[in-house]
């Protein structure tokens, strides 16, 4: 926790970035290219990882006590990737499945399918409900092969709505779709955010959850925020910048909240990405640090940003969308192995991972 803020990062993985884990060609060298850049770009000086470092295979527990160790996170959610560019989708079942084995009361699971293969997403989907139990579903816009790429869109009434479809049919109420942020050489199309509505007007009883929301089209994100009560914002990538580029992620948050006003506030959800990135400087800024001027708010009508609100947004919303209980979760990680050694106080950056002592 911070003070009493009980802290969820609504999206981590362990991505396995070797190159024996490609599946896709340049492409693949694209999406790594992209997300070790973003990684070095938006990290700051103490918690840069060299290349040579980096791209390797994540393990599970380097994610979770880079979280629960060396940050003030209570909870996360793992999500399953079906990111194709990789053989195990980057950061695949298999580590979601240890992750809910070892820690289930540390970590919450998202599954993760590929709706470009509508027989092989569904029976895997009702393979990792069986399995994982997730609580969610998380999807890219894009297929990678060798040969190419093939993307979808939310509003397709033969790929997406089957699929919603059958989440609601398996009792999974939130969609997580990747937005905003290409990865690697693919066309921009399937990244954009027109393809929303349709699908969360078609589907009242899912959430949308637009990961990496305001990292772009953040004016087409806030009008649909004030138009559709059922979509969400996820900050990861978006989180990283109050470190990089400060004033930059004050202004994303002033346009995401410029057209459904407070009420966005309630539904904007914290995420980093770990272990992309290390999750605890953006943490530590937002709470001590973020807030609209005096000149903002008289200027454009922004709302007073109250430690109320943090605390909303670094765990509130995202436990609302879920309905989940904060005492529940609380009392399920009080006294466990993670708390035992955070009592002795916050471990240096990396210091528990395979990455100790190289951070630049």
């Amino acid at each position: 926790m911070i003070d009493d803020v009980f802290v969820v990062d609504a999206t981590t993985h362990s991505y396995n970035y070797l190159p024996d884990n490609n599946a896709a060609g340049h492409y693949s060298e694209g999406v790594t290219n992209a997300i070790f850049g973003a990684h070095y770009a938006l990290s700051p000086a103490g918690y840069r990882i060299p290349r040579e470092h980096y791209v390797r295979d994540w393990g599970v527990d380097e994610a979770a006590s880079m979280m629960f160790l060396e940050s003030d996170y209570d909870i996360a959610c793992h999500h399953v990737l079906a990111l194709t560019a990789y053989k195990d989708g980057g950061s695949g079942l298999a580590k979601a499945r240890e992750a809910r084995k070892r820690w289930p009361q540390r970590f919450q699971v998202y599954a993760g399918v590929d709706p470009m293969f509508p027989e092989a997403a569904v029976d895997s989907l009702e393979q990792q409900v069986e399995e994982l139990a997730p609580i969610g579903l998380k999807l890219y816009p894009n297929s990678y092969s060798a040969s190419g790429v093939r993307g979808w869109h939310m509003d397709d009434p033969e790929i997406a709505f089957p699929l919603f479809q059958k989440c609601l049919d398996l009792g999974i109420k939130v969609v997580a779709i990747h937005k905003a942020v290409p990865l690697g050489p693919v066309p921009m199309e399937h990244y954009r955010m027109d393809d929303i509505d349709a699908a969360a007007d078609a589907f009242p009883d899912l959430q949308f959850e637009v990961v990496h929301g305001g990292a772009a089209f953040v004016e087409e994100t806030a009008f649909q925020l004030a138009r559709f009560s059922n979509v969400w914002v996820n900050l990861e990538i978006t989180a990283s910048l109050a470190c990089a580029k400060p004033a930059a992620f004050v202004r994303i948050m002033a346009d995401l909240v410029s057209q459904a006003g407070p009420d966005a506030l309630q539904r904007i959800i914290w995420a980093t990405g770990a272990s992309v990135w290390h999750p605890d400087p953006p943490l530590q800024w937002f709470w001590e640090k973020f807030g609209f001027s005096e000149q903002q708010r008289e200027g454009e009508g922004l709302p007073e940003i109250t430690p109320a609100v943090k605390r909303a947004i670094l765990g509130q919303n995202w436990l609302s969308m879920h309905g989940l209980d904060e005492a529940v979760l609380a009392a399920g990680i009080a006294g466990d192995e993670f708390a035992i050694e955070r009592a002795r106080g916050k471990a240096d950056p990396y210091s528990t991972t395979l990455s100790k002592g190289v951070a630049e």
